[in-house]
């Protein structure tokens, strides 16, 4: 068996969180199957001291392939350097992230080196005595759990949700080998990048460290205002549950769950949102969850670290009263 690579992501030479935490995934992987763990980088202008922050974070190995044609994420160009990599190494198991750019280029490759892909996972283990790779992900609209696995093409190729698991804690003292591959750049430029536009900072679920949510138990679209004020007093983001995004109250770049967006912020605060298994798989990472709800069964107050068992529309408004009178004049422009 050969090795568990994991692809590390960058931006503007900056590594992104997703890359240690694929690194978690992959380091259990790993060493189920004894093989080295390898992080390959594809992109511009990281640094050494980067590089050999994804040692620390649990990789054997780091392929290092840079390049300023490679600075911005291009599919077919990203593509071609994988390709050439994934026939003269042959991995075993490519774990990317299920962001834009993973979910991009994964299928993209997969098709050129004749590879299965399973998108979306929330689990990955290796069956006994054949080092498939397992790989759970949701199925039929997220009502049941499916395990799918590809005995027959390496290698196996599955993307996982960025915050579904923690970064491994690093060790600075840990050795690994950096490698600096060549990128020979053989194809046209087909494609230019005329610029990034970044999404509002205010859709960021999956990087806020406080997320106010709201759930069917609104009742209204007009209601949920008090959803938004409260993670405005709180510098939070806004997510919902499906519900509320189906009936219109609110986009979808703010849902979440496993048909919309997994998050693990410091303070989760859940309102009119009973817990369907659905919305429980996309929030379980969060440090802390605060339920409000009047039904004393919902589903969320069962998991959560704080459940306040009244009406949404009681306890919003004096939360937001109570902590305006804390920041005092701190949140007077609010």
């Amino acid at each position: 068996m050969n090795e568990v690579w994991v692809m590390a992501e960058q931006f503007d030479g900056k590594l992104k969180e997703v890359s240690f935490e694929l690194l978690a995934w992959g380091r259990n992987l790993a060493d189920k199957m004894q093989v080295n763990l390898v992080s390959v980088l594809i992109g511009d202008g990281v640094n050494q001291n980067c590089l050999e922050g994804l040692i620390n974070h649990g990789a054997d190995k780091v392929y290092s392939i840079q390049d300023r044609e490679l600075k911005y994420f291009i599919c077919e160009k990203y593509a071609g350097v994988l390709e050439k990599l994934i026939n003269e190494y042959k991995p075993s198991i490519i774990l990317a992230a299920a962001t834009s750019s993973g979910r991009t280029l994964m299928p993209y490759v997969a098709i050129k080196v004749h590879a299965g892909l399973t998108a979306d996972c929330t689990e990955l283990d290796i069956e006994e005595k054949t080092g498939n790779l397992l790989q759970t992900r949701p199925a039929i609209g997220g009502n049941i759990m499916a395990t799918i696995k590809t005995p027959d093409h390496r290698p196996q190729i599955a993307t996982v949700r960025p915050k579904s698991s923690k970064s491994l804690v690093p060790y600075e003292s840990r050795k690994g080998e950096i490698k600096h591959i060549h990128y020979d750049c053989e194809d046209k430029k087909n494609v230019e990048v005329l610029c990034y536009k970044k999404e509002d900072a205010g859709l960021q679920l999956d990087e806020a460290d406080i997320i106010v949510a709201g759930g069917r138990g609104l009742k209204k679209a007009e209601h949920f205002t008090m959803i938004t004020r409260l993670a405005q007093i709180l510098k939070g983001a806004v997510g919902a549950s499906r519900d509320a995004v189906d009936r219109g109250w609110v986009s979808y770049p703010h849902q979440i769950g496993l048909s919309g967006k997994t998050v693990s912020p410091k303070v989760y605060i859940a309102a009119g949102i009973s817990g369907a298994i659905q919305h429980l798989a996309g929030i379980k990472t969060s440090e802390t969850i605060i339920s409000i709800n009047n039904d004393p069964e919902a589903n969320l107050h069962k998991i959560a670290d704080l459940a306040i068992v009244g009406d949404a529309f009681a306890v919003l408004p004096c939360l937001q009263k109570r902590l305006l009178e804390r920041l005092g004049d701190n949140n007077a422009s609010l």
